[in-house]
C-alpha cells in the first residue's frame, strides 16, 4: 500500500509539473480541464497496470526463469532446501496505519456530507424558480453568487446591472457540467485526502472553470464585466465543489487570462508530452516490485523447461550470458538424476558435445559426519548439519526490518576449498540485504572437512537453496 501511495503522489507531481510549466497559460481551456481530469485519473490507475513488454524489454538476462548459477566449476553438489520461518511484526504497524487512514477517509466523507448539506439547506430555506432546466434560488440578504449542478444561487442583493452578467457565467458552468468535475476530486480527497496534491489539482481546475465561464460569457463590453469583477466582495462560504462567482484570490487572475490573446494552435504539441510521461510511468509501474510486499510466485519448472528457457534466449539474443551459460551446464548436469556425473559442455562456438565429468571420491563433509559409509551418507549428513546451521543462525528479523511477507527464495552458491574453508561465497535474492544475510550466515561455518579426487584435495562447489517464508 505505502509503494501505491508513493507511486499516485510521484505521477500527479510530475503530471502537475508539466501542467504549471507548459499548459497553465495556454487558452486551450478545454484541453487543460481534460489534462487535468485525465491525469488525475491516470495518477491512480497506472500503479496497477502492469505491461508484459515492458517487463521483457528492460534486460533479456532476466527472463530466464531459472537460478543463475554464479559457480566456476562444473562439479557442483546440489543441496537441499533450508525452510526458515520467520514474522513480520511491521504488519501491527501497517494496521494501525492502516485504521489511521480509513478513520481520515470517513472524517473526510463526514465534512463532504456538511457541506453537501449546507448547499441542499439553501435550497430548501430560499425561494427558487425553474427556467427550463436550471434552477434559480434567491438567496436572503446576500450577495453570493454560485453554481451548483443545475442549480444557481443568487444572492438577493447583488444589483440588477450584474445579474444578467452573473447568471451568463453562472450558466456556462452549468451546461459545461463543471460541478462534476469538482465532485470527482472531492471524492478523491475523501480517498485519499492525506495526499496534498488533490487539493491542487481542484485549486486548479476550479481556477480553470473560472477562465472558461468567462470566455464564453464575456462576447463583448469586456470593460463592465472587469469593472463588475473588481467591484465585488465575496462573503460566501467556502466550499470546494461549487462554482463560486467572486471569489478574491481568482480575480485578478480572470482579469489577466481575459486579457490574453488565445493560443496559437501549434502550440497544442504541447500535450504530445503526455505520451513519453505516461510511457515511462508505465514502464517504471511494470517493471518495479512492490517495495511492502514482496510475493515471489512458486513456479515449479522442469529442467528440461529451464533448459528451453535457456535455448529460447540464445535464440532472442543471439548469445548467452556468461552467467547463463553455468546456468546451463549445470542444469546440464543436473537432469542425470541430479548426481554430478555427467552432462553437455558449451563450446564457445555455441554447439554441445557429450562429456563425462569428474566425480569427486570423496565429498566435503560437516565435522561429525565422518563416519558415514559412503559418499551419499556423507552427503545427507553434511546436507542435514548445514542446513540447521543456516536455519539456527539467519536473522529472521530482516522480515520486520525489510518489511516483506510471503516467500523470499535465496540461492547461494558456494565452494568448499582444500582447505575445507567457505570461500567464493555468491547469492541470488529478492533484496540484497537478504543476499548480504545468507553470506554472513555462511561465512560463519566452521571449518569443513574438505573433498577427495584421487587422493587429492580438491575444491568442490555447492548450491543451497533457501527459502524463507514470512508469515504474517
Amino acid at each position: 500500500m505505502i509503494h501505491y501511495i508513493i507511486q499516485v503522489i510521484a505521477f500527479q507531481v510530475f503530471f502537475l509539473l508539466i501542467y504549471d510549466v507548459f499548459l497553465k497559460r495556454e487558452t486551450f481551456f478545454n484541453w487543460n480541464r481534460a489534462y487535468l481530469l485525465m491525469t488525475a485519473l491516470l495518477s491512480v490507475l497506472l500503479p496497477f497496470i502492469k505491461i508484459e513488454g515492458f517487463k521483457n524489454a528492460v534486460s533479456p538476462d532476466f527472463i530466464v526463469s531459472l537460478p543463475q548459477v554464479l559457480s566456476q566449476t562444473p562439479n557442483t553438489i546440489f543441496l537441499e532446501e533450508v525452510v526458515i520461518n520467520g514474522s513480520n511484526s511491521s504488519h501491527s504497524i501497517l494496521w494501525y496505519t492502516t485504521l489511521i487512514l480509513l478513520i481520515g477517509s470517513a472524517l473526510a466523507f463526514v465534512f463532504f456530507t456538511v457541506r453537501l448539506f449546507q448547499i441542499f439547506k439553501l435550497s430548501f430555506q430560499n425561494s427558487k424558480q425553474k427556467q427550463g432546466s436550471i434552477y434559480y434560488v434567491s438567496i436572503l440578504k446576500s450577495t453570493v453568487a454560485f453554481s451548483f449542478f443545475n442549480y444557481i444561487f443568487l444572492g438577493e442583493n447583488i444589483q440588477e446591472t450584474e445579474r444578467a452578467q452573473i447568471i451568463k457565467h453562472e450558466i456556462v458552468h452549468v451546461n459545461q457540467k463543471h460541478s462534476w468535475d469538482l465532485l470527482f476530486f472531492e471524492l478523491l480527497r475523501i480517498a485519499i485526502w492525506f495526499n496534498p496534491l488533490v487539493y491542487m489539482y481542484q485549486n486548479r481546475m476550479t481556477e480553470l472553470h473560472e477562465f472558461i465561464a468567462d470566455s464564453k460569457a464575456v462576447k463583448n463590453n469586456k470593460k463592465q464585466y472587469y469593472e463588475n469583477l473588481l467591484a465585488q466582495i465575496f462573503d460566501a462560504n467556502h466550499v470546494s465543489f461549487i462554482n463560486p462567482f467572486f471569489k478574491q484570490s481568482l480575480i485578478k487572475k480572470r482579469i489577466i487570462m481575459l486579457q490574453k490573446s488565445k493560443s496559437k494552435q501549434v502550440q497544442l504539441i504541447k500535450y504530445a508530452l503526455l505520451i513519453p510521461m505516461v510511457s515511462a510511468m508505465l514502464l517504471y509501474s511494470s517493471c518495479s516490485a512492490d517495495a511492502t510486499q514482496t510475493e515471489v510466485v512458486e513456479q515449479e519448472l522442469t529442467i528440461e523447461n529451464q533448459i528451453e528457457a535457456l535455448k529460447n534466449s540464445i535464440e532472442a539474443n543471439g548469445e548467452l550470458s556468461e552467467i547463463n551459460k553455468e546456468a546451463l551446464r549445470t542444469l546440464l548436469m543436473q537432469s542425470a538424476n541430479k548426481k554430478v556425473v555427467e552432462g553437455s559442455e558449451l563450446h564457445a562456438d555455441g554447439t554441445f558435445q557429450e562429456v563425462p565429468f569428474a566425480v569427486v571420491d570423496q565429498v566435503p563433509v560437516f565435522p561429525g559426519c565422518e563416519s558415514g559409509s559412503s559418499n551419499e551418507v556423507n552427503k545427507q549428513c553434511m546436507s542435514k548439519k548445514l542446513n540447521a546451521f543456516v536455519a539456527e543462525n539467519f536473522n529472521t528479523e530482516l522480515a520486520t526490518t525489510l518489511n516483506l511477507t510471503g516467500i523470499q527464495q535465496i540461492r547461494v552458491f558456494f565452494k568448499i576449498s582444500e582447505t575445507g574453508k567457505i570461500v567464493d561465497i555468491k547469492a541470488r535474492a529478492p533484496k540484497p540485504e537478504l543476499e548480504a544475510e545468507a553470506k554472513r550466515v555462511l561465512n560463519m561455518l566452521p571449518d569443513l572437512i574438505p573433498g577427495k579426487n584421487k587422493g587429492q584435495k580438491v575444491r568442490v562447489a555447492y548450491y543451497l537453496p533457501i527459502k524463507f517464508q514470512v508469515n504474517e
